[in-house]
């Protein structure tokens, strides 16, 4: 896979079946690299598989489809050049879709009422005189904020006091005939200062179900609640008394009980996070304790649908196990789980109808494809990773197994260029901490593969997808166990003869630039290093990142001494590796300044490095940004590797160095900054060397 293979890849949503079980309707989203933008069109796709895929609309990013109960209509979010998503409507008969909203900021996912007369959904309430309410107000002319809270605001969101996301109902317009009718209002439901989400209806019409953060100590603690409202806003009452983290309720079909993935308990403050997990649980519609369903030490939910799905007496979820999103059917009554499908797969999302489950799976070669599950069969529906497959790009993993020093299994994958080694090696290490490497298509490993590199990736303790006692056993002690894990695996996989042990270079992400950057700080076995979005130093964090008001406290602890000794910034003088920064100037999770600092440091001490900053983006640049910054972004990491660690697909000069003292451990004769680079690279960040000279 190149950088502007880009451009090829097809990403399945959440998928909609209708109520026959017929058919089924996803979004496929693509990166429009000559647009810069990312596009998007439902596809129908016969459930039986005795048709291809086509597409059914045309819009410019159209999502989130459902259809009603009685199976007339198709709900969607639709969003035109440069605006916000709103509703639309599809009549499943053929005709035109038609646009039922025009929020300010758009709308979000529709939710059928049980009767297919009216529709739910969250938005996002600006206060007026912000986010051009009033016309020839920009942002720069916006009052002052007052912040009185410590969740005040939220990567890739904005600010959040000022937008509060409220639950809205539509009736659905009485004549569809006479496009010239005007369209009923849509009413909103909810107030306060409190975001909603994850809107749900109770079988008979007469209630709904969110989620929200109401109680009074809702500003300091990490816990969520299930909240019941009447359509006319009349009635709201708290479901949940807990202290979890609730999302996408469910009723079944009494209306007596709701069902909800839950982390059942964040301790008695509300903040114990770490490794918690989150598993399917239920609790009585007219309030009580949530009672899961499955072991959350054991298990936790990896699927992104934005449903809880009950179907036939049990409810469906997506397991992690062991690097896989494994689809299981968990019966209501307490029989053993049902595994749909396991194997070397990540199920991204599914849903149910007509007794017919449908699911997006993803594995090495795709970024997802539907399947159909029937008594027991599966059938392949769709090929839409077929034309980035048909390119010969796309490279195969191979799982292995590695021991810690304390003998510990750490589990991962090696994945090789084809051709005669041995081949330099990449040594990637992902975010989180509490998240997982696996079986999907990743455009960053076949990337650099294809650019003639091994890549090396694990899931050391820290990882998710392993148990909770593994997520926690990091908690206190970031760069310890994590760290010898990491390298016990890349040791372990430079055994093979097809890679080079003698050229290796790091990266990593978030959690893996913390990695990243403190292991560099303790070795000069590497022969360059990007440290990208990192979390470096704890006590910054505190102050400036969306999280950063809980997150390093419940993970690293409070005693100065032992926060010092994570901290990858405070190590950072020790850091002689030729090291790329990149960060995204808007980064509101892992915030710019982070990045800034290592960079100056490595900078003022002659250490070959450059910062990489991309204006407009967030935390989510490698896996949302604006497809040419995303572009971008891989060119000027080959770029990088192509100077410090070169291969046979991404061959480039040897590094062009100033005067200066040596630096031991980079394989160099000096270590002065790397010559500038041409003008037609704008996002190259230039600063002037100063030295003793």
């Amino acid at each position: 896979m190149r950088p502007h293979d880009l451009a090829l890849l097809r990403t399945p949503g959440a998928p909609t079946v209708s109520p026959d079980g017929r058919i089924a309707v996803v979004a496929v989203a693509r990166p429009d690299v000559e647009g810069d933008a990312y596009r998007s069109q439902l596809w129908a796709v016969p459930t039986d598989a005795s048709a291809p895929a086509r597409p059914l609309t045309s819009g410019h990013r159209d999502s989130a489809p459902v259809f009603s109960p009685d199976g007339r209509w198709l709900a969607y979010l639709g969003a035109e050049p440069g605006g916000r998503p709103q509703v639309w409507l599809l009549p499943t008969a053929g005709g035109a879709p038609r646009r039922l909203t025009d929020h300010h900021l758009g709308a979000g996912a529709p939710v059928w009422s049980p009767d297919s007369r009216r529709l739910a959904y969250t938005v996002r309430v600006p206060e007026h005189g912000r986010y051009g309410t009033v016309e020839g107000v920009g942002p720069e002319a916006e009052p002052p904020r007052l912040i009185t809270t410590l969740q005040y605001r939220q990567d890739d969101v904005g600010f959040l006091t000022d937008r509060r996301s409220q639950v809205f109902v539509l009736d659905l317009p009485e004549d569809f005939a006479d496009d010239s009718a005007p369209l009923p209002p849509a009413r909103q439901v909810t107030t306060g200062d409190a975001d909603c989400a994850d809107v749900t209806w109770r079988p008979d019409g007469a209630e709904l179900a969110f989620v929200s953060a109401r109680h009074p100590r809702a500003d300091r603690d990490l816990v969520r609640d299930v909240y019941a409202v009447r359509p006319d806003g009349t009635g709201l009452r708290r479901v949940t008394a807990s202290r979890g983290d609730c999302a996408v309720p469910a009723y079944d079909p009494t209306g007596r009980l709701i069902y909800v993935t839950a982390v059942p308990d964040l301790g008695p403050d509300g903040l114990d996070f770490v490794a918690r997990q989150a598993v399917p649980c239920r609790v009585d519609a007219d309030g009580g304790v949530l009672v899961p369903l499955l072991d959350p030490e054991l298990e936790h939910r990896g699927d992104e649908t934005p449903a809880t799905v009950l179907v036939d007496g049990a409810v469906l979820v997506g397991l992690q196990r062991r690097g896989a999103v494994e689809l299981v059917r968990v019966p209501l009554d307490g029989a053993a789980p049902e595994a749909l499908v396991d194997g070397p797969f990540t199920v991204r999302s599914f849903a149910a109808a007509g007794g017919v489950v449908v699911a997006v799976v993803a594995h090495d070669r795709s970024a997802g494809e539907l399947i159909a599950i029937t008594s027991g069969r599966r059938r392949l529906l769709t090929a839409f990773g077929r034309r980035l497959g048909e390119t010969g790009r796309v490279h195969r993993v191979r799982e292995r197994t590695a021991t810690a020093p304390d003998g510990y299994p750490v589990h991962g994958w090696v994945t090789v260029p084809p051709g005669p080694g041995p081949h330099p090696v990449l040594l990637t290490i992902h975010g989180g901490p509490f998240t997982q490497y696996g079986w999907s298509l990743f455009d960053e490993t076949q990337v650099y593969v294809s650019a003639g590199y091994a890549v090396v990736q694990c899931n050391p303790r820290g990882s998710s997808g392993y148990g909770a006692a593994h997520g926690r056993a990091i908690r206190g002690g970031w760069g310890e166990l994590d760290a010898a894990d990491v390298l016990a695996f890349l040791d372990a996989a430079l055994e093979e003869s097809e890679l080079d042990a003698d050229r290796v270079g790091i990266m990593g992400g978030s959690y893996g630039g913390y990695l990243t950057t403190l292991l560099i700080s303790r070795t000069p076995r590497f022969a360059a290093a990007i440290s990208e979005r990192a979390f470096l130093d704890p006590v910054s964090f505190v102050g400036s990142s969306d999280i950063g008001w809980a997150f390093p406290d419940q993970y690293l602890g409070t005693d100065p001494a032992r926060v010092a000794a994570q901290s990858a910034m405070a190590s950072a003088g020790a850091i002689t590796t030729p090291t790329l920064v990149i960060h995204s100037e808007e980064d509101w999770r892992c915030p710019v300044e982070q990045g800034a600092r290592l960079y100056v440091e490595l900078k003022r001490r002659g250490v070959p490095s450059e910062l990489l900053l991309f204006p407009g983006e967030g935390h989510e640049l490698s896996r949302s940004g604006r497809p040419r910054h995303r572009l971008a972004r891989f060119e000027h990491i080959l770029r990088w590797w192509a100077r410090w660690l070169p291969s046979a697909q991404n061959p480039g000069p040897a590094a062009e160095l100033v005067e200066g003292p040596p630096v031991p451990g980079t394989g160099e004769d000096d270590a002065g900054t790397t010559a500038a680079e041409p003008d037609a690279q704008p996002l190259t960040v230039r600063a002037t060397r100063v030295d003793s000279r």
